[in-house]
C-alpha cells in the first residue's frame, strides 16, 4: 500500500484513470448482462405460460374422449425442437388426472400411463402438495429448492370442473449457453471500447499530471535556488492548477525578498558589530597610548636615571603587548580565509568584550576552555560567542557576573554564556531568535537571531534556559564529519 501512496503522480494519475475506466467497463458489462439474463428469463417464462395455456386448451377433448393417442400426437408437435431457441423447449410434458395420475407424457417410460406423476421422485414429488394450495384455476410458476427444474402447471378446465393439468419442466441449465452468448457478446464490446478508451484515457492523464510535476520539480529547489525555482515552466492556465502555479510564483517573489532582506539585516548587524569592535578597540589602544604617552614625558622632564628609565621602558612594552593583542584580535576577525576555532580564539574575544564588560562593571569568567584546535570556521564561532557576550554583559546588572564555558564533548563544540541579570520571560521566549525582537531600547534586536542562523548552519543546537537572577544560552555544534 506504501508503494502505491509513493508512486510519482507521472504514473498515479493515468493508473487511477485507467483504473476507474476498467471498473466502469466491467460494472456495465455485468449490469447489461444481467438485464439481458432478466430478460431471457422472462421470454422463458412468458412463453412457458402461454405454451401451457394453449395446451390446456387443445387437450382438453382428448382428455374428455379419453383418446391417449391424440393428446401424445398434440404433446409432440409441442415438444419438437427449436433450433433459434432450444432454451424454450420443455424437457417433460405431462398431463395428469384430477387424482394426480399420468394421462400422458412425452417421456413414456418414465411417466408410464395411470402411474403417479410423482413416482420419479425429486422435486416431481412436491408438485402434488403444490396443488392444495390457491385456486384450482391458477396457472402456477414452480421453482423446487436444490432442483435443476422448474415448472409451469396449468390446469385442465371444462365447464368450470378441472379435469386434472397439464405441466411442463424446464431446465435451469438450459440458459446457461444463452447466458454465455451474452457475456461473450457483452465482452467483445467492452474489449473494443477498452481498446478505444485506454489509449485516451493515459495520454490524457499524462497530460493532467505534467504540469503538476513541472511544480514539483520547481518546489524541490526551494529555499536553495529561488532564482531557479522563479524561472520554472509552470502553468499558466486559469484552472486549479494554473491558480496553484501563479501562487507558487508570488511565492518565491515573496521570498526572494525576504531573502535580500536577510542578507541586508545581516550586513547591517555586521555593520553595528564592528562599530562596537571599534568602540572596544579605540579604548583598549587609548588606555595603553596615555600611559606610555604619559611615562615618556616624565622621562623627558626628569631625565632618565636607570631606575626610572627601567619602569618606563617595562610600562612601554606592556602597552605596546596591550595593543598588539588588540590589533590582532581585530585582525583575525577581519580575515576572510577561514581556520579551525583555537583556544587563542577565546582569549581574543575576551579582549573585545573587556572595554564594554568594564564600563559597567561586570566580571567575565572563564570556567572552560578548550586545549587544542576544534575543526569548527573560527570566524563564524567568534562571531556567534562575541554577541552572547555582548548580550550577556548588556543584560547583566551592574557589578554582575558573566560566565563563559567553551569544552569539547563527544564529537562536539558546546559553549555555555551565563550572566546574572533579569531574566527573560515566558511570553519572551518563543519570539527570542527572531529579527527585531529586542526587549531593549538600545541595539538592533539581530543578534541573537545572526547566531541561531549561524549555528543552524553549522548543524547545531541552541538552546535557552532562564529563571530570575540566571540565564544560560548553550550551543552545541557537531563537528564529527569534518
Amino acid at each position: 500500500m506504501n508503494r502505491l501512496a509513493d508512486l510519482s503522480l507521472r504514473w498515479k494519475i493515468p493508473l487511477r484513470v485507467v483504473g476507474a475506466v476498467l471498473g466502469t467497463a466491467i460494472a456495465v458489462t455485468v449490469a447489461l448482462v444481467a438485464r439481458d439474463y432478466e430478460i431471457v428469463r422472462q421470454n422463458l417464462e412468458g412463453h412457458a405460460r402461454s405454451m401451457g395455456r394453449v395446451l390446456a386448451h387443445t387437450l382438453v377433448m382428448p382428455v374428455l374422449h379419453d383418446d391417449i393417442w391424440r393428446a401424445y400426437e398434440i404433446l409432440q408437435s409441442a415438444h419438437e425442437p427449436n433450433p433459434a431457441a432450444p432454451e424454450l423447449q420443455a424437457q417433460v410434458v405431462l398431463v395428469t388426472d384430477a387424482d394426480y395420475r399420468v394421462f400422458v407424457s412425452t417421456r413414456p417410460r418414465t411417466f408410464p400411463i395411470g402411474s403417479s406423476a410423482a413416482t420419479p421422485g425429486g422435486a416431481y414429488g412436491l408438485l402434488r402438495a403444490e396443488l392444495s394450495h390457491g385456486a384450482p384455476e391458477d396457472q402456477r410458476l414452480l421453482e423446487p429448492a436444490d432442483s435443476p427444474l422448474f415448472f409451469v402447471m396449468t390446469p385442465l378446465i371444462s365447464d368450470g370442473v378441472a379435469l386434472g393439468h397439464v405441466i411442463l419442466a424446464y431446465a435451469k441449465p438450459a440458459l446457461l449457453p444463452r447466458v454465455a452468448g451474452l457475456v461473450g457478446r457483452a465482452g467483445g464490446v467492452t474489449v473494443l471500447v477498452l481498446i478505444l478508451l485506454l489509449p485516451v484515457s493515459w495520454a490524457w492523464a499524462q497530460r493532467t499530471a505534467r504540469p503538476l510535476l513541472r511544480l514539483a520539480e520547481a518546489m524541490k529547489q526551494l529555499p536553495l535556488e529561488v532564482e531557479a525555482a522563479r524561472l520554472a515552466d509552470l502553468p499558466e492556465s486559469r484552472d486549479e492548477i494554473g491558480q496553484l502555479g501563479a501562487a507558487f510564483r508570488r511565492m518565491v517573489a515573496e521570498m526572494r525578498v525576504k531573502q535580500e532582506m536577510e542578507r541586508q539585516m545581516l550586513s547591517s548587524e555586521r555593520l553595528a558589530a564592528i562599530g562596537r569592535l571599534t568602540a572596544g578597540i579605540a579604548h583598549e589602544i587609548n588606555n595603553p597610548l596615555t600611559g606610555m604617552l604619559t611615562a615618556l614625558n616624565t622621562l623627558q622632564r626628569h631625565g632618565g636615571d636607570a631606575e626610572r628609565t627601567e619602569r618606563t621602558l617595562s610600562l612601554l612594552q606592556r602597552g605596546l603587548s596591550q595593543i598588539r593583542n588588540t590589533v590582532c584580535a581585530l585582525l583575525v576577525e577581519a580575515k576572510i580565509a577561514d581556520r579551525d576555532f583555537a583556544p587563542e580564539d577565546v582569549d581574543d574575544l575576551l579582549i573585545l568584550v573587556e572595554a564594554e564588560a568594564h564600563a559597567r562593571a561586570v566580571r567575565v569568567v572563564v570556567d572552560g576552555r578548550i586545549a587544542a584546535p576544534v575543526p569548527l570556521p573560527a570566524t563564524l564561532l567568534r562571531q556567534i560567542v562575541l554577541n552572547l557576550l555582548l548580550n550577556a554583559v548588556t543584560a547583566a546588572e551592574a557589578g554582575g557576573m558573566v560566565r563563559l564555558d567553551v569544552r569539547t564533548a563527544g564529537r562536539a563544540l558546546a559553549v555555555a554564556v551565563f550572566n546574572d541579570g533579569a531574566h527573560i520571560g515566558q511570553d519572551e521566549m518563543p519570539y527570542l531568535f527572531e529579527p527585531f525582537s529586542s526587549g531593549r531600547e538600545s541595539g538592533h534586536g539581530l543578534g541573537l537571531w545572526i547566531v541561531y542562523q549561524i549555528t543552524r548552519q553549522l548543524g547545531g543546537e541552541i538552546h535557552v534556559e532562564s529563571a530570575p537572577g540566571s540565564t544560560t544560552f548553550s550551543i552545541e555544534i557537531p563537528y564529527g564529519n569534518s
